[in-house]
């Protein structure tokens, strides 16, 4: 990594970001990470995606909804409890990580509210 390139946010993805002793620091956002953190996940390979329980997901799990979530921009809820068969995992989506279809049609969900049935 050379002086003029430093890593996109993590958590908004915008990529004007600047170092700042060991941190890395997002002048949108205000989120800091640490530049350790950054060079660490470069050497894992893919993200692993899991569930609320800690429980890793693949594509084509079924899982459960442990919170009611509200739909943006409509009335509709997707209850607690339900059960989401076949899901597909999208990893270039920002925390939105988990492709689906509900009796209320298709959805891109948080992992962190699901979990593995």
């Amino acid at each position: 990594m050379s002086a003029t390139e430093f890593p996109a946010c993590p958590q908004c993805g915008q990529p004007n970001t600047y170092p700042d002793a060991d941190l890395f620091i997002c002048p949108d956002c205000a989120h800091e990470w640490s530049a350790q953190a950054t060079t660490d996940e470069d050497d894992t390979g893919p993200r692993v995606i899991k569930d609320a329980h800690g429980t890793p997901l693949a594509d084509g799990d079924s899982v459960i909804l442990v919170k009611d979530l509200k739909v943006k921009g409509s009335s509709t809820v997707i209850k607690k409890g339900s059960k989401i068969k076949g899901i597909r995992l999208v990893y270039d989506n920002g925390d939105h990580d988990v492709d689906c279809k509900t009796e209320q049609g298709p959805f891109i969900l948080k992992s962190e509210f699901l979990k593995k049935a």
